[in-house]
């Protein structure tokens, strides 16, 4: 089972085993991780899961869809490697994946 690692704004780490075929979101809200609130459930309709993708792999993720880049636009703090959480699906190649929560959800 791939592994994600959550890093908190403050810098605290959360190592968890998601399930393939989860979001990160979801894997983040079973595993009760500070900072991923996911209001909408995952229906990318709000961006209380956004995340920041460590830069090693964004090139590993498939592209934005144009409704995660309009709900994008709600989230405060966006970078560059700013993502929604529910979009981003767990397979075999994102064990390692890293993630990090903007300070403006906690």
């Amino acid at each position: 089972m791939p592994k994600i690692k959550y890093v908190e704004h403050n810098g605290k780490e959360h190592e968890v085993e998601v399930p393939t075929g989860w979001s990160v979101m979801e894997g983040a809200v079973k595993n009760l991780i500070p900072g991923i609130d996911a209001d909408c459930g995952g229906a990318c309709a709000c961006a209380t899961c956004h995340v920041y993708v460590d830069q090693a792999w964004l090139g590993k993720l498939d592209p934005k869809s144009d409704m995660e880049e309009t709900m994008l636009d709600f989230a405060q703090e966006l970078e560059p490697n700013s993502r929604l959480s529910c979009q981003i699906k767990v397979t075999p190649e994102l064990d390692g994946l890293v993630v990090r929560t903007p300070k403006s959800q906690h």
